[in-house]
């Protein structure tokens, strides 16, 4: 029978009742109050082994509460149960020492584990930051979905550590929100975070813009320049879209990282760094280390603490609060307030989402304009969502398909090919780079061969296109229209 005398403060007579049954079933002595003052008078006779305790209780705040707690016995573990489940909520939890965190409603189990690894490993004083700002406004991440919820619980634990981080997570999830977020709430808070998109800067000045350069480095070196690496300095380097760095890039971060210094482009004289580096990806790396693109080393030394975002698909239930949000910031910006109606909000939880949480929020800020009367039907959802229909060959007698429908016709194809054994390996670059391909070379063409034209008509950066443009060895006629 496990040891361990458990305290449980909870407004919620049900509550009580529930894990007072659940732990006391597994085997522990529990007792239960419904008010801060008895918990109070409970810890400081020095009774119990673990405090479990709800942040709203009628006499006073969970989280007034801990603090004191941990000054009078600083090795007893707190866990810090709450339904207001915001990433603020499991932050504040961590910065005042809990030991974990858990979100109403949650698993009976997961608590039982929780409370055997508070038992189970010896507590040690905690340095305790500076108490969080503000009661919800402004958060970084929105939702309550079981998902975000394991997301923030991560990002608690992380605020309190140097660790680097790897954020992976289709486009849209809000990779760069969640590592500003490392870095507001962390012990960086009062250095610089700066943000560097490895994909938008050209291959030849990737090193110059993140490790700086000496005067007469290279043409055009007139003046000494300031990396990425200087300017974080004591504060926070999100390296977004690591995937797209140079191999010879790669080699010099990895210096970086396991010798914490650098030296600028030109330069000979190495530098110390602190920095905490943050990286970012939509690709697979595995497979970009497979084919040679990407640094082994580097990815092992990048993902000590790897962090997936789930695609908006895998928490509809958040599309809710998002577009209340959306709605909200478009308030603030002087738009007339807007609600969606039920049958609207049932369609956009129902949605793929392609873009994320970024083609949300277009969509909610396009609505937010456009849209005439106070309430959004789901007849303008519907419209909006309707998927472009794409026509097959004229001859071919088949009805217009979608291109997602044309694209997984051709794939079935393709594997059907190979019968039963599977293609070749890379063929997610394979597909992207058919795509791109005359999707590229159309746009090009319409513009005229006009760059700008054509990266503004794709919503891609302007180097983003012409690194596109030199990898695929698209050929480029200016002034001509295509016929």
């Amino acid at each position: 029978m496990p040891d361990g005398t458990i305290l449980i403060a909870d407004d919620d007579s049900a509550i009580r009742t529930v894990l007072n049954q659940a732990l006391g079933r597994a085997g522990y002595n529990v007792r239960t109050t419904g008010t801060a003052a008895g918990l109070w008078r409970w810890v400081s006779a020095g009774d119990g082994n673990l405090v479990i305790t709800d942040v709203v209780l009628p006499d006073e705040n969970g989280f007034d509460l801990i603090p004191r707690i941990k000054r009078l016995r600083p090795d007893l573990p707190i866990v810090v149960m709450s339904a207001q489940n915001t990433i603020l909520t499991a932050i504040t939890a961590a910065e005042r020492g809990a030991f974990d965190y858990l979100p109403k409603p949650f698993d009976l189990k997961e608590l039982t584990s929780v409370v055997q690894r508070a038992l189970a490993v010896p507590q040690k004083t905690r340095d305790v930051s500076a108490e969080a700002e503000g009661e919800g406004d402004g958060l970084p991440l929105i939702g309550r979905s079981a998902a975000m919820q394991e997301i923030y619980r991560v990002i608690a634990r992380l605020t309190q550590t140097d660790l680097t981080v790897m954020i992976m997570g289709e486009s849209g999830t809000g990779k760069e929100l969640v590592a500003r977020a490392l870095h507001d709430y962390g012990k960086r808070r009062h250095g610089t975070f700066v943000a560097v998109n490895m994909a938008a800067i050209p291959k030849e000045l990737v090193e110059s813009e993140l490790f700086g350069h000496e005067r007469g480095a290279f043409t055009g070196a007139t003046n000494r320049g300031i990396g990425r690496f200087e300017q974080a300095e004591g504060g926070t380097l999100f390296l977004d879209e690591i995937g797209d760095m140079p191999l010879e890039a790669q080699t010099r971060l990895l210096r970086v990282l396991q010798q914490g210094e650098y030296t600028t482009v030109g330069g000979r004289t190495p530098i110390k760094t602190d920095v905490r580096i943050i990286a970012a990806t939509n690709r697979d790396l595995r497979q970009l280390i497979q084919q040679g693109l990407f640094r082994e080393d580097l990815y092992y030394r990048l993902n000590v603490v790897p962090l997936r975002l789930p695609p908006l698909r895998e928490r509809a239930e958040d599309i809710a609060d998002l577009c209340r949000h959306f709605l909200r910031k478009a308030e603030e910006e002087g738009l007339p307030a807007k609600h969606l109606d039920p049958e609207a909000l049932d369609l956009l939880r129902h949605h793929r989402w392609p873009g994320n949480v970024r083609e949300l929020e277009n969509l909610i800020r396009r609505l937010a304009v456009l849209h005439s009367g106070d309430t959004i039907p789901g007849s303008a959802i519907a419209a909006e969502l309707k998927e472009p229909v794409r026509s097959s060959s004229a001859d071919d007698g088949e009805e217009p398909v979608s291109l997602s429908a044309a694209v997984e016709r051709h794939l079935s194809k393709y594997f059907a090919t190979h019968g039963d054994r599977l293609p070749p390996p890379g063929l997610y670059d394979r597909v992207l780079q058919e795509i791109e391909r005359p999707l590229l070379s159309i746009c090009l063409a319409a513009t005229r061969g006009n760059q700008i034209r054509a990266a503004h008509l794709l919503g891609l950066n302007r180097n983003t296109l012409r690194k596109k443009i030199r990898d695929l060895g698209l050929e480029v006629i200016r002034g001509l229209k295509s016929e």
